[in-house]
């Protein structure tokens, strides 16, 4: 069963639905996320599937903490310390050990702060509903091009945590949704004993793929077109782990990230392989739309939650230099 849509009722809206600055609202928002301790139970919903995760989150001074551990599908524990990702497969018992450059906290929103962003979105206030039993301010977060998505937003009042979020496509329609059914805030999480989980990797097989920094001109890529408002923010070369069993494989691949401060969209370039790489074609699932195309003897797979039409964009725009 799918989580019920539903909009602020015109008794709950604010007097005033007034646009409020998008930068000011990003930066509330990022710091209710990082600076509340909290636990809860996170379902995601996209069509007639379903998810659900437990969250553990702490801020230990300026220490980022997390445990997530799904509830739906194959069993998985993913503890976070800032950029320090480690993910436990207890079926097959492994443990992928790797750093996630920008990974943020729920949600990973706000990859830069810049005043670029008032161009491509406008946030208005909508009015307030209750979500897992505390009080939220609904803000409608509207797309002002084709390129990128727009967002329904709850945020619990006191500490601007995101309680409830809609994806919603160029026609407004809600592509998937996420919301805590359950959540304690200022709840009592050990920083000491997620750090501890982290480590005891006693008894899993233990991969740590590489990532090494490294810049688009260093591989010999370029963009002879950029989308509006994206900018390159940061690049890696890496191995991509093929699932987590025990006979996983590895692929080395050339990431290229660009963000509009909201939206992000990853270009992984890797050489191709016929017995590895299928048929080009494109992917979606709720708002994450994926891209795979060849392109001489590479390989491109452009994943983001943005409209398939900014994946084509940012994929045409793609040129060797060397």
């Amino acid at each position: 069963m799918a989580i019920a849509q539903s909009r602020p009722s015109a008794s709950s809206a604010s007097p005033e639905q007034a646009e409020i600055s998008v930068s000011e609202w990003l930066l509330h928002v990022h710091e209710g996320s990082r600076r509340r301790a909290y636990i809860g139970t996170f379902v995601v919903s996209v069509g007639d599937y379903m998810s659900s995760a437990r969250i553990w989150h702490v801020c230990d001074g300026a220490q980022q903490l997390e445990r997530v551990d799904t509830l739906t599908g194959v069993p998985r524990s993913t503890l976070r310390r800032d950029d320090e990702v480690t993910t436990f497969w207890p079926v097959t018992r492994v443990a992928v050990a790797e750093r996630r450059g920008g990974m943020g906290a729920f949600p990973n929103w706000l990859e830069s702060v810049s005043s670029d962003i008032e161009q491509f979105y406008k946030v208005r206030r909508l009015g307030n509903e209750r979500v897992a039993g505390y009080d939220a301010e609904v803000v409608l977060m509207r797309s002002l091009d084709k390129h990128r998505f727009g967002y329904r937003v709850w945020t619990e009042k006191k500490s601007g945590l995101i309680v409830k979020l809609q994806t919603l496509d160029t026609a407004g329609s809600v592509l998937e949704q996420s919301a805590f059914s359950e959540l304690t805030l200022n709840a009592s999480v050990s920083a000491r004993e997620l750090v501890q989980l982290m480590g005891n990797t006693e008894g899993y097989d233990v991969r740590k793929p590489s990532l090494v920094k490294t810049t688009d001109v260093a591989e010999g890529w370029a963009m002879s077109k950029v989308v509006p408002g994206f900018k390159s923010i940061r690049c890696f070369r890496r191995m991509l782990l093929a699932g987590a069993g025990v006979d996983a494989s590895q692929e080395q691949v050339f990431q290229w990230v660009f963000s509009d401060g909201l939206a992000t969209v990853s270009l992984f370039v890797g050489v191709f392989d016929p017995n590895r790489h299928s048929q080009s074609g494109a992917y979606a699932m709720g708002a994450t739309h994926t891209l795979t195309r060849r392109i001489g003897k590479w390989w491109v797979t452009a994943v983001g939650e943005v409209p398939q039409t900014t994946l084509n964009s940012f994929v045409s725009g793609l040129e060797r230099r060397k």
